[in-house]
């Protein structure tokens, strides 16, 4: 056997032994994964706000961290001397069989319909303690013992245990329930798409395996950074990382595939035709791998903990992703030959059947009436836009839910019962030598209702603040504001309702800085690419508009037909990275191809339509798992994810079947040359010079 022969033959074998090895090492370490992710406040809040030294400062008061519930009891009537006795029962019982900062002391509603208890116990410090497990595990038994199962009374008493601990051990219980449905929901859809995209019976299960593969050792990488840079990852994170590697690796498999099928009718040998299809689509494949990595990584240089945390981790999944779809999955197919597409099989020397396509039909129309197609598809995107004119606004805590959870409807029955001061603690963390000055300050402000010394240590003391008003309402957010001004730079104002005024402003100033960083990076590798600046400035301008595009019709959407009753922060912010960054992904496909057509001598607008005509179908099928795989956050309980789902599908499709599709070919065909300036394909050709004409003699 030749070495070049030896080497076909050995090649592929030894990738996909390589392979074998690391699926096996990754496997041990990626379940792992969930056991280091974190949910803390401080992983989610800005990295220099006020909100975030409260809960540093608070870690290291005696005691730790404190686990914050209320206890509620209420009867629509009045409580009745029995269910004050249940009461005292109960919270003694608590008191006993958990470690509390202070006893049980009980605050009766004016009406005489509520009472509750406001309780605290230290989350265990030191090293390896498991703070939120701790947390949760104390929510839970103070729910075991605060029931009306065998309170005793005639029937009518509510009990519910509300609190931002109980708040934060609902939102736990959730992210616990976020990782296998989200997988498994996940591999359902990318399977079904794969089938109904490819019609055979076997090849769908080569990418699907690639991908999950891809999958597992991103999450063992993930893992391994934690164990050696201590990075945070949490439960956001760690689903978005999930979804990308699902969606963006399918996405390159459906490129490859395409290309490789296209090959095998020109090129005997599978290796050879893998070879010239990773030769020819290689490059858009990195390209576009790279522009996400870029945009995902721009996130480092946000202030909030959660969005800056996300970047490098979900960079990770696409890298991951691209690796194995370059490696283990060019391998894998060459290993099993023609044979795989049955019954579809790419014959060497083959013809594809000639027929209208629905891509060819959509470019056709676009090159007839450039103008038409163009103005009409913005005035399209910009009338969407519109909608986010009527987007709600910030969410608040109690509607992160989809399902309100026992301590939403706990704080809601508290806001109803105590309208003349606020359940929800602001704390206040003052220099302990002007702890005096401070609490007296805070005490004489409007809009506070109670202050009170707490804890004291490490040159620190905490003062708890109860404002008159509902917590997250306008008349709060207002007193929390005349703290900070009124208290100064040292003093730090933090608690639930500060934290949710610290995101949105940090998002704010967050947007300033990043995306033009996302616009720049992703700019930069276009133009790399595709040796243009024109290009790329129209695909980048293009993804922006169907960003604006999709928050308008988010705001069309989230509150009056889903009932969300806010926006997430942060979703602003990173659905623009992602339908950026994911967004030009199509493009890149789109116009390397054009690129690639034109470079073969084909003159503009032919070198558009024949490249719409060859990658639409693989760029609908791409954006289809793409928007479905994005979409499988819709059915999560959760607000935020549920519409960072919504509307990077919404997006992905818009830049899929309008934007790929009309616009870019339109404005391609109206651009011409020009598209490509300043790059040597912007010149026209060089006129052939014209035959000698033959001089017909006079015959002298």
């Amino acid at each position: 056997m030749r070495p070049e022969n030896r080497r076909r033959h050995l090649l592929p074998w030894a990738v996909v032994g390589l392979w074998v090895v690391v699926i096996a090492v990754a496997v041990m370490f990626a379940g792992k994964l969930g056991g280091v992710q974190r949910d803390e406040a401080v992983d989610y809040l800005p990295a220099s706000a006020d909100s975030t030294h409260v809960e540093k400062v608070r870690q290291e008061l005696p005691g730790g961290e404190t686990t914050d519930v209320i206890v509620v009891y209420h009867r629509d009537g009045g409580l009745t001397a029995a269910d004050r006795t249940v009461a005292d029962e109960q919270l003694a019982r608590i008191a006993a069989e958990q470690k509390l900062t202070a006893p049980p002391k009980g605050i009766p509603s004016k009406d005489g319909t509520t009472l509750m208890y406001p309780i605290a116990s230290a989350a265990p410090t030191g090293p390896g303690a498991d703070k939120e497990a701790a947390q949760k595990a104390f929510v839970e038994a103070v729910r075991a013992i605060a029931t009306t199962d065998d309170s005793g009374t005639s029937g009518g008493l509510d009990i519910e245990v509300g609190g931002a601990g109980a708040l934060m051990a609902d939102m736990e219980s959730v992210f616990e329930s976020i990782d296998g449905t989200l997988m498994i929901a996940t591999v359902l859809v990318v399977a079904f798409l794969l089938i109904i995209t490819y019609r055979s019976p076997f090849l769908w299960i080569v990418p699907l395996v690639v991908v999950g593969a891809a999958a597992v050792s991103s999450m063992a990488v993930v893992y391994g950074m934690v164990q050696a840079f201590d990075v945070v990852v949490t439960s956001q994170s760690a689903a978005i990382m999930t979804v990308l590697v699902f969606g963006a690796g399918t996405d390159y498999a459906l490129l490859l595939v395409s290309r490789y099928r296209e090959e095998l009718r020109r090129v005997p040998e599978p290796y050879e035709a893998m070879r010239t299809a990773l030769r020819n689509c290689g490059p858009a494949v990195l390209a576009s791998s790279g522009t996400v990595a870029a945009g995902l990584l721009c996130l480092l240089a946000a202030d909030l903990n959660s969005s800056s945390g996300m970047g490098p981790i979900a960079a990770i999944g696409v890298v991951c992703a691209l690796v194995a779809m370059l490696t283990l999955l060019p391998a894998v197919l060459v290993l099993l030959g023609r044979r795989v597409f049955w019954p579809l099989i790419p014959a060497y020397g083959s013809e594809v059947k000639q027929r209208r396509s629905f891509f060819a039909a959509m470019g056709s129309s676009a090159a007839r009436r450039p103008v038409a197609v163009l103005g009409t598809g913005l005035v399209v995107l910009g009338a969407l836009a519109l909608g986010v004119l009527n987007l709600p606004g910030a969410v608040k805590q109690e509607d992160s839910f989809i399902d309100r959870p026992e301590s939403v409807t706990a704080m809601q029955r508290l806001t109803d019962a105590y309208p003349d001061q606020s359940a929800q603690p602001i704390s206040v963390m003052a220099p302990t030598g002007a702890a005096g000055t401070a609490l007296d300050t805070t005490r004489t402000l409007p809009g506070v209702a109670d202050a009170q010394r707490g804890r004291s240590g490490g040159g620190w003391t905490e003062i708890v603040v109860f404002a008159k008003d509902a917590p997250e309402s306008a008349g709060e957010s207002a007193t929390i504001e005349r703290l900070r001004s009124a208290l100064g730079d040292e003093t730090y104002v933090g608690g639930p309702s500060a934290q949710q005024i610290d995101l949105a402003d940090t998002n704010v100033s967050d947007r300033l800085y990043v995306i033009p960083l996302v616009i720049v990076a992703v700019l930069l590798i276009l133009v790399a690419l595709l040796r243009s600046i024109v290009a790329p400035l129209m695909l980048v301008a293009a993804v922006v508009v169907v960003w604006g595009a999709s928050m308008g019709i988010g705001g069309l959407v989230f509150e009056p037909l889903l009932g969300f009753a806010g926006v997430d922060p942060g979703l602003a912010l990173l659905s623009f990275v992602f339908l950026v960054a994911l967004g030009v992904d199509y493009g890149i496909f789109l116009m390397h191809r054009m690129r690639e057509e034109a470079l073969k001598g084909a003159e503009p607008e032919e070198a558009a339509l024949t490249a719409l005509r060859s990658t639409g179908g693989v760029i609908a099928s791409a954006g289809i798992v793409l928007a479905a795989t994005f979409g499988v956050l819709a059915s999560l309980p959760l607000v935020m994810l549920a519409e960072m789902g919504i509307l990077v599908a919404v997006g992905v499709l818009l830049d899929t079947f309008l934007v790929r599709t009309y616009l870019v070919t339109s404005a391609s065909v109206l651009l011409g040359r020009k598209v490509w300036w300043p790059g040597a394909l912007s010149k026209p050709p060089a006129a052939e010079p014209a035959p000698e004409r033959e001089t017909v003699g006079s015959g002298v």
